[in-house]
């Protein structure tokens, strides 16, 4: 969809009212972040400056915040302790022309291919390090050399309290975090201050005021300030600390990119938005700025998510307000040292640390958690802390390949005897060369002229797997015996072998048909879920699975006398409905669950409003080809769209339209019928006269598509070239116009017309030919064309064209 953009002039004061929030975190956030390194507090203000002019203006991701980034802090640290402050500073513009390489190789988007548990583990790392540091500050003493160190040497400082600058720290903290939460209109006016200023200016004001004597911000003058230097030290050592800085600044910008990214369509949907951001321009920006920010005497530079975000909630709205921030920083670092001198030590420690401590977040580990690798996020996070960050990384690398490797090996295939006499094999997890022994040995257990059922429960099969199955097949048949192939990887294992397909014994087939997701519920059987029942009898001669898809595939019953193919008795209602439920929680939930769960963090974001008929053979997400959150989807008997107004108009579809279109932002609108509608069918024999019932009622927003049909010639629509077959295809095929016509009465859809934003499309389903047409032309014809001549000409036009590929 094309948005319409405000004009530059709309955009200042909404830039700058977001400028001056963002300046108001970042100034005390830069001294803090400058104090915890161990460098100049300068370079912390230059490195904002620097961020919010340089990679502002060059960035790829309009309303992300750069500046001096907690996640380079443990980093930077180590550096000045190795090689100084200058040589810190050339390190920093030689990784800036690291980023511009590679932004040039454009290699951005695969830095987000390392895992989130790495990523999330490191930072978390570099937050309990941070946090360890500042808490010595915070106590009232100096922190030591590496987080090691500042563990072994807490009790000695617990031991020696300084009780004026705990006082200021916990006074700090006490105002950061009860700042959000301050009640009433009072509150929710002070609220506009953030949190990070309100606390910082509150201790220092407390200190300033009750004259307490403690270590205070010293900004030296601009005239001492230190500039890079060639780099002094091992070459290979160098090499490290600029790929380090490369690393962990260009993740971090990458990162909080996307996530402002996702946070600006959660908060303004797809409408009034900057463009996404382009992630190979974000890299040169930050690249850009590094080199600017090593050359000025500034720390690294890198994408920060607190500023970003609290730039979007801010309003902002272009890449202005990202670059007044950093001119209001400039302008600070100027004008305001006599008030930057006042600010306690101990209040940006309690900040900082404040911050370490959030870095290591509960949502993240219960992320990790749920995806099983809370194993690759603990070690990162011990590997940084103990060894630091590029040793941490690459200890969680390496454990997040040693546990892929030892999931692609485990396994799991046993071999049971049913009371019919059939041998069932299962086998769950990854068909691999290296399970290939265990297969051979289970599958030589089966006695040569038995029937074996081999049931496939896993998402991956090797050749040497395959050729395994395959060989075994053959000198099992041809012994007399009889194979049956089940599951996720059947298909895939027996190819195009109609054997597989079927129970043989001895040459001969028998049969049944592997079913769909999409067939009728007395088509499946769901033998897991009567294993668990007391009646076996039916689960010993049941064999269900999946097919290469993920969806689901029931086997034919087996009889050791016969195999012989006899259902177990249907279920109806509930029952089925119970089988339905167990049948989705164990063979597609696995499947849509994190597709799921990201729906639910960020909000629906569907591209169209799909209007069709409540029929039970028009199955949407199949004849689109489309998934969870693709489609807005509003079903009622005959897809009918209530004119504005209308007599016994029903709300539920105009509420319907204006959420989508007003509030969802879909790019389109289709509304979509389909041949031998009941609806139709009762329109064209209704008599006048007859009995008011509720249905009819609400067939009378038909009526116009029957007066439509009568006031043309018969033969005004075609289908592909051919004539509708009778007179309810006909009227099938008008009303479907004649609903884009009530669509464009509503308000909000002609509004979205009007500005181009929206488009609508008709669509035609022909159950008998499970054909999809799309319907097109003027108001007096149209034409319908298959979709095989249809080709999507942008993005926003894909998923109404999903179905030439699939389905047509």
């Amino acid at each position: 969809m094309t948005a319409t953009s405000p004009t530059p002039t709309n955009n200042l004061p909404a830039d700058l009212s977001a400028s001056i929030s963002v300046f108001l975190i970042a100034l005390p956030f830069s001294l803090g972040i400058a104090l915890a390194t161990g460098a100049p507090l300068q370079a912390g203000l230059v490195a904002a400056a620097v961020g919010g002019i340089v990679a502002g203006r060059l960035g790829g991701a309009p309303l992300q915040v750069s500046g001096p980034a907690a996640g380079l802090t443990v980093v930077t640290a180590e550096l000045i302790q190795h090689y100084g402050w200058r040589t810190t500073c050339a390190i920093t513009v030689l990784a800036g022309l690291c980023q511009l390489g590679l932004a040039l190789l454009r290699t951005a988007r695969s830095a987000l291919m390392v895992s989130p548990a790495i990523v999330h583990g490191m930072l978390a790392g570099i937050g309990v390090t941070i946090a360890l540091a500042q808490l010595h500050i915070v106590l009232g003493g100096t922190p030591q050399s590496s987080a090691v160190a500042n563990i072994l040497g807490l009790p000695a400082q617990l031991a020696d309290l300084h009780p004026v600058a705990l006082g200021v720290s916990a006074l700090t903290l006490l105002v950061l975090f009860g700042w959000p939460r301050l009640p009433g209109r009072t509150g929710r006016a002070l609220r506009k201050v953030p949190a990070a200023l309100a606390a910082v200016g509150t201790a220092t004001a407390f200190a300033a005021l009750a004259g307490l004597s403690l270590p205070r911000v010293d900004l030296p003058s601009w005239h001492n300030h230190a500039l890079p230097e060639l780099p002094e030290g091992p070459v290979l050592g160098i090499i490290a600390a600029v790929l380090t800085v490369t690393l962990v600044g260009s993740v971090e910008s990458l990162l909080s990119a996307v996530a402002t990214d996702k946070l600006i369509v959660s908060e303004r949907g797809t409408g009034n938005r900057p463009p996404r951001a382009d992630l190979n321009r974000e890299l040169r920006g930050q690249g850009a700025a590094n080199i600017v920010s090593g050359a000025l005497g500034g720390l690294p530079v890198a994408g920060g998510a607190m500023r970003s975000v609290a730039n979007v909630k801010a309003g902002a709205v272009s890449r202005r307000s990202v670059m007044l921030h950093g001119l209001w920083v400039l302008l600070a670092a100027g004008l305001l040292v006599p008030a930057l001198d006042l600010i306690p030590l101990a209040a940006l420690a309690a900040l900082v640390m404040a911050v370490g401590v959030q870095m290591v977040s509960a949502t993240h580990l219960r992320t990790v958690t749920r995806h099983g690798e809370v194993v690759v996020y603990c070690t990162t996070i011990v590997g940084v802390v103990l060894g630091g960050v590029l040793e941490g990384v690459a200890i969680g690398i390496a454990v997040a390949v040693a546990l892929a490797l030892q999931r692609l090996a485990r396994t799991r295939i046993t071999v049971e005897q049913l009371e019919t006499g059939v041998h069932r094999v299962w086998a769950r997890g990854q068909l691999t060369f290296l399970a290939v022994p265990r297969l051979s040995r289970v599958l030589n257990q089966i006695p040569h002229d038995g029937h074996a059922v081999i049931e496939l429960d896993g998402s991956f099969m090797d050749h040497a797997a395959y050729e395994t199955l395959q060989d075994w097949q053959d000198s099992h048949r041809a012994h007399g015996g009889s194979v049956e192939v089940t599951g996720r990887r059947a298909e895939a294992a027996h190819g195009s072998d109609p054997a597989w397909r079927a129970p043989q014994r001895g040459g001969g087939a028998g049969g049944h048909q592997c079913c769909r997701p999409w067939t009728p519920w007395q088509n499946h059987c769901d033998h897991r879920a009567a294993d668990s029942r007391t009646d076996t009898a039916a689960a010993e001669t049941t064999v269900s699975g999946t097919a290469t898809d993920g969806s689901d595939a029931a086997g034919a019953p087996l009889s050791a006398a016969s195999a012989a193919p006899a259902r177990p008795p249907r279920r109806r209602g509930a029952g089925q409905l119970a089988n339905g439920i167990s049948a989705f929680q164990r063979d597609t939930a696995p499947h849509v669950r994190d597709e799921l769960a990201r729906l639910a963090r960020e909000g629906q974001r569907p591209s169209q409003l799909f209007l069709t008929c409540a029929d039970s053979r028009l199955v949407t997400s199949m004849i689109t080809a489309s998934g969870p959150g693709d489609l807005f989807t509003v079903r009622n008997v005959g897809n009918l769209v209530p004119l504005p107004g209308a007599e016994s108009t029903d709300d539920s579809v105009a509420a319907a339209i204006e959420y989508a279109v007003d509030v969802l932002k879909v790019d389109s609108i289709t509304v979509c019928g389909h041949s031998g509608c009941g609806a139709m069918q009762a329109l064209l024999n209704s008599t006048p006269g007859a009995p008011m019932t509720p249905l009819r009622r609400w067939l009378r927003h038909g009526l116009p598509s029957l007066e439509r049909m009568a006031s043309r010639h018969h033969a005004w629509a075609r289908i592909s070239g051919r004539l509708p077959a009778d007179a309810v295809e006909q009227l099938c095929l008008t009303n479907v116009v004649q609903q884009l016509d009530h669509l464009r009465a509503h308000e909000s859809v002609a509004r979205r017309l009007a500005e181009g934003t929206l488009e609508l499309h008709g669509m035609y389903f022909h159950v008998g030919e499970a054909q999809a047409y799309l319907l097109s032309g003027g108001e007096d014809f149209f034409d319908c064309r298959v979709f095989d001549s249809v080709r999507p000409t942008s993005r926003n036009q894909a998923s109404a064209h999903a179905p030439a590929a699939t389905h047509a």
